[in-house]
């Protein structure tokens, strides 16, 4: 069945808000030595759609994926999750936060050893309550309101208001319109939504690029015996516990191993395991992800 006139514009409105931050994300892949994955063929996966699996066996389509040591032919360990999201109405924001929100948290939680970086791109009319609800989970948001598209397509001449009223006629026109501008011209487009919302998107990459480039700062190890030891690196501490003695008979009987891993963004994990192989394996999981080689 044939797209409705307002569909179609309203699909013009989203590509051209992917399409503007499409290109950020790519330089900043290629900065980082990390692999985007968008959609679109690619060998290393079925299909052309960026597709993961959670720890229920549950699949998500997902915009875009950074990942650490993934390349066209070999899938790596994701270190970002972003979903690009535009609507219209205030009263589908909330549910389209949610629908977000469903498809990245069960995610981070399969991907919790990697603390992937969850990030929504949204556009057009999103209320407070929803930005607030993604931003109380975690997420960072990077948000184009619905003004700045509006004078983003004005800069070609095309209008971008409609509401509920307005006519197919007029959708119909403007979808013509639109599709008989060069492609220099939807170029300007993209460049006004990104140059009239520089700030907003410098802070976006810059929570990024914390996420991603965080290395560790100081280890601690902590055998229930009382005493702590503090290492300054993976390697070293991996040595402490591979080397400790749990039977010491001058301590109280080994209870179990506490970890913390603290980063230099702030943020810092914790682990308590029955066994040095455990708290080994805890440690290789974050080492082999998140360590700069």
């Amino acid at each position: 069945m044939a797209k409705s006139p307002s569909h179609t514009f309203g699909q013009i409105i989203g590509n051209m808000i992917e399409l503007s931050i499409e290109p950020l994300l790519f330089q900043f892949a290629q900065q980082h030595g990390l692999y985007l994955d968008k959609e679109g063929k690619r060998p290393a996966r079925r299909g052309t759609k960026v597709s993961w699996v959670d720890s229920n066996g549950n699949k998500h389509d997902l915009d875009y994926v950074l990942e650490k040591g993934g390349s066209d032919q070999r899938i790596g360990v994701p270190v970002a999750f972003i979903e690009v999201a535009w609507r219209r109405y205030k009263k589908h924001s909330r549910n389209k936060a949610q629908e977000i929100q469903g498809a990245l948290q069960p995610l981070a939680e399969t991907y919790r050893n990697n603390n992937p970086f969850l990030g929504a791109v949204l556009a057009g009319v999103f209320t407070n309550g929803a930005l607030n609800q993604l931003k109380s989970l975690g997420f960072k948001t990077l948000y184009f309101p619905y003004d700045l598209i509006i004078q983003a397509f004005g800069s070609v001449n095309i209008n971008a208001q409609f509401d509920e009223t307005t006519p197919d006629s007029e959708f119909a026109n403007r979808v013509s319109k639109w599709n008989s501008l060069p492609d220099e011209r939807h170029r300007l487009v993209r460049k006004q939504l990104t140059k009239s919302h520089m700030a907003e998107i410098l802070r976006f990459m810059q929570s990024l690029s914390l996420s991603v480039s965080r290395e560790v700062i100081l280890v601690r190890i902590y055998p229930l015996h009382g005493a702590s030891f503090e290492f300054y690196s993976v390697e070293k501490a991996l040595s402490f516990i591979d080397k400790y003695d749990e039977s010491n008979s001058d301590r109280v009987q080994f209870l179990r191993y506490g970890v913390e891993i603290h980063y230099n963004n702030g943020e810092n994990m914790k682990g308590e395991f029955m066994s040095k192989q455990t708290a080994m394996e805890f440690m290789r999981q974050y080492h082999l992800t998140l360590d700069k080689s």
